[in-house]
This record gives structure tokens, sequence and C-alpha cells, in this order.
């Protein structure tokens, strides 16, 4: 390989060298993790049967090649024969020692744009929320004055006449409801993180939704039986599947069609605050088929009180974001209309003797 070793070695992306025949001529370690191939299986081979992008790439790399220009490719999904797409940004850049050979740099964009949910997620939660927890006493208490006068009324009207007594019941109620869900945040306990194994806590979930909210959905399970546990509150992620597969029922349309999904990827990386690499490998996805996200909404869904259902609340999905990011997961959320994917990203749990 041409150049300094450690420093290719140390790129934080993926990265292909290609000499002028388009085939690969070195890879880094990022490379071989983000396409789930080893270095004997990339190098020798031609770029294009190895990284699978899903734009018509070739004619412009040939010229960028040609005039030693960089070329810059955006929001195009990059996979390989062993893993599926993800959307990313690509880089191709001359190499200014040898001649006609390219750097091909891969950035994916969905670990880059959780990083950003999460840090603005986590602001927005706490001062919404915050404010929130310190009104939702002053209002709960005046809002049973309310219900209450409201009922003594109805007492002394005609049954043709409470209708208005019965409207203002309900509407208060259903304002305690939603302060309650706002508590929920400043009340839950810290995670009990232990190992368990994902799909007990997603059958479970399933059961639930199948003779209740989702008994109009039908259910497919696509698991890889090989996964290893999580580490995680098994009474938390229970919550988060039941809140993901309630929004799916809740989209779906009678007889429409849920699929849950596991699989193990170990290209998953997440930088913390604190500026260590987390490694979240194991993957479930709750995806159904119905209308999809309202485009104005759909990157603000796990915000508090950001919803795409008339009365929704939109503190759902931002309970779920809460109790994942507790846990040291991700939550993610790709939708178009016909196909909804929320994907969980979840850390291993340490081997413990007598752990399976």
């Amino acid at each position: 390989m041409t150049g300094d070793t450690a420093l290719w070695a140390s790129l934080p992306v993926p990265a292909l060298l290609l000499d002028a025949d388009d085939t690969i001529i070195e890879s880094n370690a990022a490379a071989e993790a983000f396409l789930n191939l080893s270095s004997k299986a990339l190098i020798g081979h031609p770029v294009w049967d190895k990284v699978m992008i899903d734009a018509p790439l070739e004619d412009a790399f040939t010229r960028a090649r040609d005039n030693r220009a960089p070329l810059f490719v955006n929001d195009v999904d990059v996979g390989s024969g062993e893993r599926a797409p993800m959307q990313c940004n690509i880089q191709f850049a001359p190499h200014q020692g040898v001649a006609g050979v390219m750097i091909m740099m891969i950035s994916p964009r969905e670990i880059a744009s959780r990083m950003t949910q999460s840090h603005n997620t986590g602001k927005a939660a706490k001062s919404a929320i915050g404010m929130a927890e310190m009104l939702a006493h002053e209002i709960k208490n005046p809002l049973a004055g309310i219900t209450g006068a409201a009922q003594l009324l109805s007492m002394n009207l005609l049954a043709q006449d409470q209708e208005m007594t019965d409207l203002i019941v309900d509407e208060c109620r259903r304002i305690v409801k939603l302060l309650e869900q706002v508590e929920q945040f400043g009340n839950l306990q810290a995670p009990d993180l232990q190992p368990i194994n994902l799909h007990d806590v997603l059958d479970q979930a399933r059961r639930s939704a199948a003779v209740g909210f989702g008994a109009h959905m039908a259910f497919v399970e696509e698991y890889d039986p090989s996964l290893p546990h999580t580490l995680a509150d098994a009474d938390q992620l229970l919550q988060v599947f039941l809140n993901l597969l309630k929004n799916a029922s809740e989209a779906g349309a009678q007889g429409g069609l849920i699929r849950l999904r596991t699989f193990y990827d170990p290209s998953l990386r997440l930088r913390r605050a604190d500026g260590a690499n987390a490694r979240l490998p194991l993957q479930v996805e709750i995806i159904d088929d119905g209308p999809g996200l309202p485009p104005d909404i759909a990157h603000d869904v796990f915000e508090p009180f950001i919803s795409g259902r008339e009365n929704g609340t939109g503190l759902g999905l931002a309970l779920v974001s809460k109790l994942i990011g507790d846990a040291g997961g991700w939550i993610s959320v790709d939708s178009v209309p016909g196909r909804t994917v929320f994907r969980v990203s979840l850390p291993l749990a340490a081997h413990k003797k007598g752990t399976n």
C-alpha cells in the first residue's frame, strides 16, 4: 500500500483505495466492518462488484479520475452482498502520489444524524418536560375541581341537557391523562440493566398487541435466532416495543402487515458525549405498511409534543427515545408511503457464566 499505513488505518470512516481499472487495492478496518467483508474478499476485486450503490456513479467517477478532481455524492444507499443498504455520503479524491489511483470514503449518514438527533432531543426533552412537570401538578388540581363541579351539575339536569357537562368531564379526563404521560418522564426509575433475550421481550409485546390494539393486523416474525443477549431493562424495553407496535397498528388498515425483524450489524457504532465509541450491533426493526409519517414531522417524531395523529399527544415516541437512550441504545426511523421502519439498536451484554 502506498502512503502512511498508520494514517490510513486510523481513518474513522470506511475507506477504499482504487487503482486505474477500478480494482480495490486496499481497504481499512472501518470499510471491512461496514461492508461486512474481509480484506481478502475486497482486495483484487472490482469496486462496483463489492460496493452496491443505488446511483449511476461509474461515468462521473471516471471523469473525476481522468481530471484528477474530487467527486462528492450525497444521500445514496450503500451496501454490499453481506449487509443491508444504509444511506451515506461518498467522497472520491485522487491520490496525490500515484496517477490514476483514487481514494473512496464512505460516511454513513445514519449514525451522524442519530448523534445530532440525540443531542437535540435530549436538550428539547429536558426543557419541555421540565416546564410541563412544573405545571402538571398545578393544572391537575383545578381540573379535578372542574370535573367534580360538572358531575354535580349533571345530577340536576335533564338527560337531554347533560351533553355539555359530559363533554366537560371527558375533556378534563383527557387532559389529566396527557399530564400523567408528561409526568412519566420525570418519574421513571433508572433502568435495571440485565442480560436479556430480545426475542422473549418481542414475543411478549407481539402477543399483547395481537389480542388488543393490533388485533386487526397480521404479524410476521423475521428473527435471527443466533442473536446474543442484550443489556437492557426488560420492563422498559417491553414498554418501548409496545409503544412502537401501537403506533404501527394505528397506522395500518384492517388486514395490514407488521414485520418484526432482528439481525446483527457489527458496523454500527455511536460516538458518545465523552468521546468513547459504543458498539450497538443488535438490531430490532418494526416495519408497517401504513401511509408513512407526514413529511413535515418525519425528522422530529422523537421530540416531545410532535404527533402525526389527530388528538395525538406526541409523547409516546419521545418516551421511547428516552428509554432507549437511558439504556445506552439508539432509535431511528425511515418512512415512505407503504413502509415505515423504526429501528432500535442495542448493545451486547457482557458475557457472564451461565448466560446463553
